[in-house]
């Protein structure tokens, strides 16, 4: 069974950062291409970032690419986002997945 468990979200003042992590297990997580949704209040799904199976790309939209980092740990079969200068405009549920599946999310909300 595949399984996707985020967790790190929480009130942050605008400027402060968080970071996101995703544990996983059901698939062979090394070999698997891994992505960031988020979800605003009203709004329809947004890919964040994306990374490869190695780590060796990774693609970040841009209105985040200066503030958000992908990264992934195979040994421990987790993903995260280090998401930095936080703005209010962040402010979703932030999820991890592959191909169409997605796991439960985080929420993150930041205040101006």
């Amino acid at each position: 069974e595949v399984q996707l468990q985020a967790s790190g979200g929480g009130l942050v003042h605008a400027g402060g950062s968080l970071r996101l992590s995703c544990v996983t297990s059901g698939f062979t997580f090394a070999r698997t291409a891994m992505k960031w949704l988020r979800q605003a209040p009203g709004e329809g799904h947004e890919r964040v970032s994306t990374i490869n199976g190695d780590g060796t790309w990774s693609h970040t939209i841009d209105s985040v690419k200066d503030r958000f980092t992908i990264s992934r740990d195979n040994g421990k079969n987790t993903l995260y986002l280090q998401m930095n200068n936080l703005k209010p405009e962040d402010s979703a549920v932030y999820y991890c997945g592959f191909n169409n599946i997605r796991g439960q999310g985080t929420l993150v909300t930041v205040s101006s």
